[in-house]
């Protein structure tokens, strides 16, 4: 049974509900989210708005301490005593996030959200006494241009406003507003029962500010849409509380104006920290929102999943062969790639990029991805697929027959020099597998030839994918090289769990991609020593973790899937989020966060566990 039997080592697990404040070195899951599906904000353990970009995921940021300092924008607020200890929580099925802040002299309660977007981006702070009385203090600091821009800040009618160029912010209170340029603070003193309130909204510079607005009565709307939306998830059992938080990840990680959603709403949280392995994620992966899809399906959130599928083919547009690899939230497929040289990156870990050069790639693996996804919101949402749309896809797979056989960047956006990757020629056969499918069940095509396609594909890769030296598929042909991307052979109904070949390439994945129970990308990210034992040398990627999880359940292995999924959600943060990978090492997360290809796979995962696990039940 290999390295995922009972003998794994147990881990601590990272999301206590309680951490003593100032004893923990700076970590990526010391951030909660909030979002209005326009754009997120990330706040730290402390209180501090850290990353903030407005109007929409992929504008410039206002606030970007964390990959910086203070100096490159936050919005603190905190007591003026020492603090002891902090506890956080969203509020129920919601992402009205809730930290107490326990001090001397009394605790108090800071409420963040965003309600959601009616015109302007606007994010709400309320502070409320809990026991004692507690000075807080808040300092906002907006530097516009990721961190580089101080604002024009002065008083305008009842707000505060700063703003450069064409960007705006108006702060407004219940409490008293200093202008300490470029800055705004305030002081003030709450006792138990009491509250106040800070209202920051971004607006166009050349308007007026907006409109004041009632921050308790947006607190109530905004509960309750979160509560009217999360109570039509048809997910149940052990992990109903995970998989919900997971969904509203990705609702939030969507803009809601188009459709499109992001990968994670951050730039260059890196991947192993100090490291240069540090992109930019606030764009839509074909990918990763294909999988979101999917979970999104599973759990019957079939709106949002035709809102998705509505944007893809946008931007399929009149020329199929032209997708692009990720695009803009709006649509748009120029996103340059440059460095902020000014920002010294999260714990130093440099460069800051902003944009991603990887648009231009070709991966011959999105095009299964894609048809996945279309297919499976069509056979389990009832999302149909009209003329017009099986037109375009029609000319997809047609596009697909032309190439499939060129090497490629593969599933990792490896920037050297394109290979014939194995997980790459798979989804192809995805690809024609789906197109066939649908001509089966009705649709117009060429049946026969794409038949003979799709046969060629599947004949090449057991020929040329499995190495039988390592026993295994290998990550491309030709190489001895693993690669965890090709545990979704089973997944997407390649080859069954239980083929011997399938069999094999686990045990193997298991012995040497495996360190304390997680399993690593692939061999370059994978050292030996001289004794044997194994290093990696970045974090865990947790969508391969949990593509395994879905092999262990397809082979009938449900202690062994039960105990991998159990261990990500034990290294899930103390409110639920998952970044891109875990260190094992570091025993934290890296990669930009929260990552909504980590919440869909573990949606997509612990969806077929349970169902596995009900029909043992009988």
């Amino acid at each position: 049974m290999g390295a995922s039997s009972a003998t794994l080592p147990k881990l601590a697990s990272c999301n206590s509900g309680e951490r003593v404040y100032g004893i923990m070195p700076r970590l990526i899951e010391d951030f909660a989210l909030i979002g209005d599906l326009h754009t997120a904000a990330l706040v730290s353990r402390q209180g501090t708005i850290e990353w903030l970009c407005v109007p929409r995921f992929d504008s410039d940021s206002v606030f970007a301490s964390i990959v910086g300092d203070s100096g490159n924008g936050c919005w603190k607020l905190e007591p003026t005593a020492k603090v002891l200890s902090t506890q956080r929580s969203y509020r129920g099925d919601t992402l009205v996030l809730e930290t107490i802040l326990h001090c001397e002299g009394g605790s108090v309660k800071v409420v963040d959200f965003m309600p959601r977007r009616i015109e302007n981006p606007t994010i709400v702070r309320i502070v409320e006494g809990i026991d004692g009385s507690v000075e807080m203090e808040s300092l906002v600091a907006c530097r516009f241009a990721f961190g580089s821009l101080p604002p024009w800040t002065r008083q305008l009618g009842d707000a505060i406003t700063m703003m450069i160029g064409p960007d705006a912010l108006a702060l407004r209170g219940s409490v008293d507003l200093e202008i300490v340029v470029p800055d705004v603070r305030a002081r003030f003193i709450v006792g138990a029962g009491q509250k106040a309130a800070l209202v920051l909204q971004w607006f166009p510079s050349h308007l007026p500010p907006p409109e004041a607005v009632d921050p308790f009565d947006l607190e109530r709307n905004t509960q309750t849409a979160w509560n009217d939306w999360t109570r039509d998830a048809t997910s149940a059992g052990r992990y109903r509380d995970e998989i919900v938080r997971s969904l509203i990840v990705l609702k939030a990680l969507m803009y809601e104006p188009t459709g499109g959603s992001v990968a994670a709403p951050t730039t260059s949280l890196p991947e192993s920290v100090g490291g240069d392995l540090n992109w930019d994620y606030r764009f839509a992966w074909v990918r990763d929102s294909a999988f979101s899809l999917e979970a999104l399906v599973h759990c019957g959130f079939r709106d949002e999943a035709l809102a998705w599928r509505d944007w893809l083919l946008r931007m399929l547009g009149g020329e199929p062969g032209r997708l692009q690899i990720m695009y803009s939230v709006g649509g748009d497929r120029y996103l340059p790639e440059y460095e902020a040289s000014w920002l010294r990156g999260f714990e130093n870990s440099r460069p800051v990029r902003i944009g991603n050069a990887a648009h231009v790639q070709f991966q011959l693996g999105i095009y299964g991805h894609l048809m996945q996804a279309i297919f499976t919101a069509h056979e389990r949402a009832g999302i149909g697929i009209d003329t017009e749309a099986w037109a375009m896809l029609s000319r997809l797979v047609e596009h697909v027959c032309s190439v499939w056989t060129l090497p490629d960047s593969g599933i990792w956006e490896y920037r050297e020099r394109p290979e014939y990757y194995t997980s790459s020629r798979l989804m192809a056969w995805v690809a024609l597998d789906r197109a066939v499918r649908a001509i089966e069940q009705g649709y117009d095509g060429p049946l026969e030839r794409w038949k003979k396609v799709r046969d060629e594909i599947h004949a090449q890769v057991c020929d040329r994918g499995y190495s039988p030296q390592r026993k295994a598929f290998v990550q491309s042909y030709g190489s001895q090289s693993l690669d965890a991307s090709v545990l979704l052979i089973p997944v997407v109904g390649f080859l069954p769990a239980t083929d011997p070949r399938v069999a094999e390439t686990i045990a193997t994945l298991e012995r040497e991609l495996m360190i304390e129970g997680f399993i690593m990308r692939d061999s370059r990210h994978v050292e030996r020593d001289p004794s044997g034992n194994l290093t990696p040398t970045e974090g865990a990627f947790l969508a391969c973790n949990m593509w395994l999880v879905q092999c262990y359940t397809l082979a009938g292995r449900l202690d062994d899937a039960r105990r991998l999924i159990e261990r990500v959600v034990a290294i899930s943060n103390d409110v639920g989020l998952l970044a891109e990978e875990y260190d094992v090492r570091l025993r934290a997360m890296v990669g930009n966060f929260p990552q909504a290809f980590s919440h869909a796979t573990f949606i997509n995962a612990a969806v077929m566990l349970q169902r596995a696990e009900a029909r043992e039940r009988g």
